[in-house]
This record gives C-alpha cells, structure tokens and sequence, in this order.
C-alpha cells in the first residue's frame, strides 16, 4: 500500500516548500489539477527535476485526446497521468497505448461515474494500471465520501491496482486502510494541518502496516 500527496491549491514554490517537509514519507506526489490549470505542465517538471526519486501523477483528467496529454505529461517528467473514468474506451485505450510506449502509468479516475462497479470492470479491461474512486470538493461538501465506492471496485478490478481519493484525514485512515486500496490519496489531511511532517509520517507508519 503506498501513500500519494496531492497538491491542489498551492504554486510550483508552495508545492516544492511542502514537498522537501513530507518527501521521506509519501510514495508519491499528485500535481493536482488547480496547479495544472495555474502553472501548466511546467509544474510537474519542476517537481520531477527537485524530486527525483519521487513518482510523479499528473492529475490532467484527461476526457479527449487521450494519447496525445498523455505524451505531453510524460515529457514533462509524469511517471502517472490521470484519465476521467467518464470519457470514451477511446480515450482510454490511446492513453494507455501512449503510455506503455513511455513506462508510464494510468490513472483512471471514477468521479462523477454513475455505476461505479460497472464501469470498473469495463476500464480495467482497458489495460489502466489504477482505478481510483474519488469524493471531489463539492462531494465531500456534500457530507461524501468513497469508501463504499472502494468496497465495490474491490470486487471486480481484477488487473488493475485500486486507490481511493477525497476527505481522508488521519481519523478516517484505519477505515480506509481496512478496506485495502493499493494507493491512498491524501490531500488536506497533510497540507491543512499545523504540522505536515507530522501528519505525513504518521499516515505513513500507518499505510506501511497495512
């Protein structure tokens, strides 16, 4: 099990600041959409270049031209991208055809699907290498979350590695944990408390028993 920081509302200096407090801790750094939107791919470069031992997720959520973002993000220095569950098999498939030309890795993204269960067996037929279901802000406003949905891909991804994003904070970790996603993403968790360093190797030490 392997522990993913996202980062969302910070730039490529905030995003390096909270990087070099938590980098023995996390397994993986997400450079979350706001900063792609903000920075541009340049973020993930800068990210890859200053941590270079760190796998890097460009979440693009990518819904069209699947092949062609991919490419994009791996020169930047993306280790793994991430496609809407949502788009088309087309979409999919030329991501992850892209992909394995570079040794790069698909992330999909189940957020805002309608038959979570469904549509994980479809996308893990793709040949993606994750299947992440994912409360977005406005979910987890709304009292979300996805542990239920995580129970459910469980049940049917057969190839691909599970992860599960949104709301998690330390005091929901053990339940999420219970549940055995291969990745857990951890946003605010980490980069809303006092102490991130803290936070970060206490999740850590937590994920790594699992």
């Amino acid at each position: 099990m392997k522990l993913q920081l996202a980062l969302d509302l910070v730039d490529i200096a905030g995003a390096k600041e909270i990087v070099s407090e938590v980098a023995e801790f996390i397994d993986v750094v997400e450079i979350g959409t706001p900063i792609v939107i903000n920075e541009g791919l340049h973020a993930v470069k800068a990210i890859k270049d200053a941590f270079p031992a760190l796998t890097v997720l460009a979440d693009l959520k990518i819904m069209d031209a699947g092949g062609y973002e991919v490419m994009k993000a791996a020169e930047a220095g993306a280790d793994i991208v991430t496609v809407l569950g949502v788009s088309d098999d087309s979409t999919i498939k030329g991501a992850v055809e892209e992909a394995k030309k570079s040794g790069r890795e698909i992330l999909v993204d189940l957020i805002n699907v309608k038959d979570i269960a469904g549509r994980a067996a479809e996308v893990d037929a793709l040949g993606v290498d994750y299947v992440c279901v994912h409360s977005g802000y406005d979910h987890q406003a709304e009292g979300k979350n996805s542990f239920a949905d995580l129970q459910a891909i469980k049940g049917v991804v057969k190839q691909a590695k599970t992860a599960i994003a949104g709301g998690i904070k330390l005091s929901t970790l053990p339940e999420v944990i219970a549940a055995g996603p291969d990745l857990v993403i951890v946003g605010g968790g980490i980069t809303g408390e006092s102490d991130q360093r803290s936070a970060a190797a206490e999740m850590k030490r937590l994920v790594s028993q699992a």
